[in-house]
């Protein structure tokens, strides 16, 4: 009996190691394919490497030193990190104004964006020409839609004031140069690309199947008990991804100040007193008009560093109201 397993067991190891998947290199064939796949991502990658990677590494090596982009750098260690933490005040400052621009303006982005994607869901003639419009100002580009909104909040001749006080009889406030309104504009301006938002919101809740709206009405579930009971929770990840996406985009914001404001030689300008002197104006300021190129290096780490944290402790808490549905079939 034992001669006779013998060959058995032989077949069966010949078997295994003939139907392992061989290599990529053991054929001509197979090794001009992966020739030709390595060519063909070789650009991305270098890509990748030059002007990624690279200004990453390079980043981080010059926030620990003394860099004005003239002189060779100036080992420093931590001072540049000790000095933005400890002796900047000017960078808290910038902390405050940044913070409060991503609370007031992630929020009513994310909610809008979920309505009106709510909205331009249903099946009504003309639907794709209201997505559509609706869609467009998020792809203006940002110097037509800031000098758009300069035009309609400008303190003496713009439309809004214009029409608050011809209309109602109110004179409107200074929206540009008020330090307690320059804030709120830049949320006003932040909706007018909710398009985008919505678009993703869309393509979510296309994908909820809709016999489970059938049976919850025929439990006698209202809309907006299926609201929140049925679409909510199917479209969880995707109100993840949004907020996660505009939390990062918030931050760095710095187009729009930097175009309200203009340039002064060099200097970006941050709003009446200071109030639009955000992350990445700072940032600006810090290296291309100081020329401390280390010191901005170190303010852009700081602000990296921000976001890994913020997006970790968002993945932490997903797990509490974020519904997969994959994983619920699993379970």
């Amino acid at each position: 009996m034992s001669q006779e397993a013998i060959p058995a067991t032989d077949s069966r190891v010949t078997t295994e190691l003939s139907a392992r998947p061989r290599s990529v290199w053991a054929s001509p064939i197979r090794r001009r394919e992966a020739r030709d796949g390595i060519v063909f991502i070789l650009p991305w990658f270098l890509g990748l490497l030059i002007f990624i990677l690279g200004p990453f590494v390079a980043g981080f090596y010059y926030s620990l030193t003394e860099y004005d982009s003239l002189l060779p750098a100036n080992w420093l260690g931590v001072e540049n990190y000790r000095r933005i933490l400890f002796d900047d005040d000017r960078f808290w400052l910038t902390v405050y104004n940044t913070v409060w621009y991503v609370c007031a303006a992630v929020v009513p982005q994310v909610v809008l964006g979920l309505l009106l994607a709510v909205l331009l869901n249903q099946k009504a003639r003309g639907i794709t020409v209201f997505r559509t419009v609706f869609f467009m100002p998020s792809i203006v580009p940002i110097v037509a839609s800031v000098s758009l909104f300069i035009f309609i909040l400008h303190d003496r001749f713009g439309l809004l004031n214009e029409t608050l006080y011809e209309v109602f009889g109110i004179v409107g406030p200074n929206w540009l140069t008020s330090p307690d309104w320059s804030k709120p504009s830049l949320v006003l301006w932040s909706l007018w690309g909710i398009g985008g938002g919505m678009i993703i919101y869309l393509a979510g809740l296309q994908g909820i199947p809709q016999t489970l709206y059938e049976a919850a009405a025929i439990d006698g579930a209202g809309a907006l008990r299926c609201f929140w009971k049925i679409t909510i929770p199917l479209i969880s990840p995707t109100i993840l991804f949004v907020v996660i996406m505009g939390i990062i985009g918030s931050f760095q914001i710095f187009t729009p100040v930097f175009l309200l404001g203009s340039a002064n030689y060099g200097l970006a300008a941050a709003g009446p007193m200071d109030s639009l002197l955000f992350w990445v104006v700072y940032i600006y300021n810090q290296g291309f008009f100081y020329f401390r190129m280390g010191y901005a290096s170190a303010i852009a780490w700081l602000l990296f560093m921000l976001l890994v944290v913020l997006t970790l402790i968002q993945f932490r808490l997903a797990g509490r109201w974020v519904y997969y549905e994959d994983e619920a079939a699993i379970r």
